[in-house]
């Protein structure tokens, strides 16, 4: 199923909210102040303000998910959103990658850390460096298919490799 390119720009220019003119705006001076509240605000107030600032109810998501947004949002109200150009930019970028294909877009392509990125493991008190690579991981000088085998080089037993290297917590899926 795919998104068309209108129906994309509108949906990152904010057409999914509710109507500019129900929604506040937020004065210049009150922005800093508004963002440094969002630390320290219980998260019933950050879900009423959600209503406020976005017209609807709040998502069943994380605390920080939730200021992350308030607090693009609180700036957006007071100096105004992405231009078109930058919007039609973004919907380009989008479509190169998953060709415009709206599933893979709200899908993160790939869950793999960038290339270049370095796993540091401290394991029995020897530190071991994992280079990721475009389509491996390096260890030790030689190339590896999966964080897994090479945690199983280090510990000698199987091994979940992104719960090994701290990439995801014991449990989560």
């Amino acid at each position: 199923m795919t998104m068309g390119k209108s129906a994309s720009r509108n949906r990152l220019a904010g057409g999914d909210r509710a109507p500019a003119t129900a929604l506040p705006a937020v004065p210049a001076a009150q922005v800093l102040p508004r963002l440094a509240a969002l630390n320290t605000a219980p998260i019933a107030d950050l879900k009423q303000q959600w209503r406020e600032l976005f017209g609807k109810e709040p998502p069943p998501f994380s605390r920080s998910y939730i200021t992350s947004r308030l607090a693009y949002r609180i700036q957006e109200l007071a100096y105004g959103g992405l231009k078109p150009e930058t919007v039609d930019r973004l919907v380009a970028l989008g479509e190169q990658l998953d060709g415009g294909n709206v599933v893979l877009r709200r899908i993160r392509a790939d869950s793999r850390p960038l290339a270049g990125t370095r796993l540091i493991r401290e394991w029995q008190g020897v530190q071991h460096v994992v280079t990721v690579r475009q389509h491996d991981f390096e260890f030790e000088g030689r190339p590896y298919l999966s964080l897994s085998a090479i945690a199983r080089h280090i510990t000698g037993t199987r091994w979940n490799g992104w719960t090994f290297f701290g990439l995801r917590a014991r449990g989560d899926a």
